[in-house]
């Protein structure tokens, strides 16, 4: 699973803030390694450098193989909140997106219930 971290031009302490991110993905997602080709995360101070409350935002983006990306935003005070929320909601949404996708394979390939007989 491949990590693609952007922010803007707001945004402090990148290399720090990379290891963090990537570990937070990671962590959260790892059980989803072997359907998640790569994960974008898109970190932003909406207010730049003035003081706001729940001023950044982070946007995590999934790509599943074969499959559209999906995408949860959260917005927090700080950076490393609006990353774990996000990490959070994406977890969420995966597990539900892939729950969905097995449940129509399971129903595709198993065998149509048969009517009861009378006897």
């Amino acid at each position: 699973m491949q990590i693609q971290i952007n922010t803007d031009h707001n945004i402090e302490g990148r290399e720090a803030l990379a290891a963090h991110v990537s570990g937070v993905v990671e962590g959260a997602l790892d059980r989803f390694s072997d359907q998640v080709t790569r994960v974008e995360v898109h970190l932003t101070d909406e207010v730049g450098h003035k003081s706001g409350q729940d001023d950044k935002r982070c946007v995590m983006e999934a790509r599943l193989q074969g499959r559209q990306p999906i995408a949860v935003t959260h917005h927090a005070g700080s950076v490393h909140q609006a990353v774990d929320g996000a990490a959070v909601k994406l977890t969420r949404l995966l597990e539900s997106t892939i729950g969905r996708l097995r449940d129509q394979k399971s129903r595709a390939g198993a065998p149509s219930p048969q009517e009861p007989r009378e006897e």
